[in-house]
């Protein structure tokens, strides 16, 4: 028995990193999958997005699993490619359970050297692609009337703020905000509504020259050995970032049984870094 047999998950960012970890871990427990990714560029990103390619070894590593899966390509800056992507899972698999909106970007500059697409960039996805992809799921779980669990990733920046990081904190803060108010007006139809807030993740949104060069600069061509015991500095626990599955398995308790009276909250997966000194 799973801790999910019978449910579907509805997952966005799913081509690689967290959101194919979310797929693999909760398809693991028994959920099957909608899954959905840009599988192209955003031009402010200092980093590649994931691929359609990338989406296919996802499914293949559900379906590896025994578990049915329905994937295509959506933008969570487009309400009608969630709804789309919503409509047609929901028809393939029969139902929705779980929505984990966790697509988001990354990108850094001082504020007076923003440009307007970083801004906009950011913004459209982290925090108008959590209200696209919630406001596109909850009509399918209320119409079930057997409620439902909406995991929301934010960040450890959702609770603090950082230097060269005012859209992405702006953004992270709001879908705490977003998740509060839903929380409330969710809860009449038994519909759970959490957030995550991971410290720095070994994913390519950390693990790209971009970041590198931020918490090592002017330092050509750096490596772990230039940044690496700055990223340690930043957790109470001596680790410069976690696993993705370490936020999978927050992800999963959120979307089980386990956490049926849960709502509302703020689960830090940080390794310490919010008692940091």
């Amino acid at each position: 028995m799973g801790r999910l047999d019978g449910k579907v998950a509805f997952i966005t960012g799913a081509a690689r990193g967290q959101g194919r970890s979310h797929a693999i871990r909760l398809a693991e427990e028994g959920a099957d999958i909608i899954a959905v990714d840009l599988c192209e560029e955003v031009g402010s990103a200092p980093y590649e997005m994931g691929t359609w390619e990338e989406l296919e070894e996802t499914a293949a590593g559900v379906e590896a699993l025994d578990r049915r899966i329905h994937f295509q390509r959506a933008d969570v800056r487009s309400p009608g490619e969630l709804t789309d992507a919503v409509t047609k899972g929901v028809a393939a698999l029969g139902r929705l359970d779980i929505v984990a909106a966790n697509a988001g970007i990354w990108s850094h500059a001082p504020l007076t050297e923003m440009s307007d697409e970083t801004y906009n960039d950011m913004i459209d996805v982290n925090q108008h692609g959590v209200f696209h992809t919630c406001r596109a799921a909850v009509p399918q779980l209320v119409e079930q009337g057997e409620g439902g669990s909406i995991i929301i990733t934010s960040s450890t920046a959702g609770r603090k703020g950082f230097n060269n990081h005012v859209h992405y904190s702006a953004a992270k803060h709001a879908v705490v905000g977003m998740m509060r108010a839903m929380a409330n007006e969710l809860a009449p139809h038994f519909i759970r509504v959490n957030t995550v807030h991971p410290t720095s993740v070994y994913t390519k949104m950390n693990q790209n020259p971009a970041m590198w060069e931020l918490f090592a600069p002017g330092v050509e061509n750096p490596t772990y050995d230039d940044f690496g015991q700055t990223f340690v500095d930043l957790n109470l626990l001596p680790v410069p970032w976690v696993d993705p599955v370490d936020i999978s398995n927050a992800v999963l308790f959120l979307a089980s049984d386990e956490a049926r009276y849960i709502t509302g909250i703020q689960l830090p997966v940080d390794a310490g870094f919010h008692e940091k000194l």
